[in-house]
This record gives structure tokens, sequence and C-alpha cells, in this order.
């Protein structure tokens, strides 16, 4: 049993109280349990339909990041040329050459993206199908190969990593297309560098709703809840390469500020 599960027993024993909240109100609040904990209830699954035939159009007031048709918009961190490789209409995870981000930096903003997991199936958990999308740089959407594949609840694909797990899990088989639908607002501070509004998500998978306007503890983090650090308001968009050759397309976004 882990430590966090064994203080709220303590406190709530102690107090008299019966145990009875909402295993939704459990799972929902990122302090109550342990980063990455195994226990930790795995949402139900939901059958999302099949993906469009064909991607939808950018709105007229989009910035267009990625079209098909090169990597213009993006580089990697150190400022070198983008090297994933582009075909098809779609940029695919180069694995080991490192995360790629965009040259612009954005800040509160709605952002759609398109990403498709290997249609081999190979490994299992964390090692399938692995990637994220990362606003600012920092605050990651999980990418996931969780269609019938466990792992922990705040790690599958469209958890707020390692805070919140999704409300539904709305993963289409391998092999075909998955659209995040991602409204996000940054988190504001003070002249001390102190948080005053935290970040907050509302994310859409495969058109079903999934965070509700979460907000975050800090930075997203494997196997850690870190604090806020005081930062720019507008900072570049990041995809991970996690050594799995996961596929992107039609990247759009805009700003919301």
């Amino acid at each position: 049993m882990s430590l966090s599960t064994l203080l709220r027993l303590f406190i709530l024993g102690g107090l008299g109280l019966v145990i009875s909240m909402p295993a939704n109100a459990q799972s929902r609040n990122p302090v109550y349990w342990d980063v990455h904990d195994s226990t930790r209830t795995r949402p139900p699954v939901v059958e999302p339909g099949p993906a469009p035939a064909d991607p939808p159009t950018a709105p007229s007031d989009a910035t267009v990041l990625f079209d098909g048709g090169d990597l213009s918009k993006w580089e990697h961190p150190d400022g070198s040329a983008a090297s994933w490789t582009v075909e098809n209409g779609y940029m695919e995870v180069k694995p080991g050459s490192g995360p790629i981000r965009t040259k612009e930096a954005f800040g509160d903003v709605q952002l759609h993206v398109e990403w498709m997991v290997p249609t081999t199936v190979e490994g299992e958990g964390q090692s399938r199908g692995n990637s994220g999308v990362f606003l600012m740089g920092t605050y990651e959407v999980q990418v996931l190969d969780s269609h019938e594949n466990q792992t922990y609840a705040d790690g599958q694909a469209a958890a707020i990593y390692g805070q919140y797990p999704p409300l539904v899990n709305a993963m289409r088989p391998q092999g075909e297309w998955q659209t995040y639908d991602i409204v996000f607002h940054r988190p504001h501070f003070d002249e001390g560098g102190t948080v005053v509004t935290p970040a907050r998500f509302t994310v859409y998978h495969n058109g079903i709703l999934v965070q509700d306007n979460v907000e975050l503890t800090g930075p997203t983090a494997w196997k850690e809840r870190p604090p806020y650090e005081a930062h720019a308001p507008a900072l570049p968009l990041r995809l991970q390469d996690h050594d799995n050759a996961v596929r992107f397309r039609n990247i759009w976004v805009r700003e919301l500020e």
C-alpha cells in the first residue's frame, strides 16, 4: 500500500469518518495519489467511432505548424534543423534524434494535432507508441498506444502526464489516426515568481471530452511532481522523441490571448 494511501486512511479513520469518497473524485485529484500509482483507477474504454477519411481544414485564423509539406517551422532544442522523417503527408519521429519544437513561441492556445502509433504492436505499457505533446515545452498531454494496453492511469493516452488520467480511454486501434483538440491556458506569476494562476487544460481525444478544465499542480514529470517555476509568457510547443516511430499530421494552433 502506498504512503499516500496509508496517510489518507489514517486521517479519515482517526476522525471517525467513513471513507466514501467517489472513485472519480479520488482519481481526479492529483495530490490524492502518488505519481504513477498502479492502484489508481483506470478510465473506462469508450469507442470513439472511425477516424475521418480526410483531416479537417485549419480555421482561417490558425497558424499552421505542419501541413504535411516540410518541417520549416520546427527545430531541435539546440536550434539545429528538425531531422524527423516527412513523407506521405505526415512527420514521423526519428528515434534517437531527440525532440523537436516550434520556432515560434505560444502562450494561451487552442491546439489541434493528429497522431498515429505504429501499426505493429511491440512492447507493453509505456514502451508502446510513446510520445508527448508539451505545451510551452513544459506541460505534457501524453501520447501512447493505449488500445488494449495496460499502464498506470496518469500515463495513458490523453493523460496530463503524472497528474490527471483521462476521463475515458477514447483510443482507436493501432494504424488509425487519433486527434487531440486542446485548450491550454498558461500559468501566471507575480513579480516574485510565485504562481498566481495555475495552468489549465481542456482536452478532447477523438472528439470526446477527456480533460475538463483541470488545474495543474506544476510542470508534468516522470515519477515526481515538481512545483511551478516562473517562466516566459510564451514558449515553444514541443513533440517528444521517446524512441517510438509515432507519426503526426495536421498540426495547427489558434492563439487565445
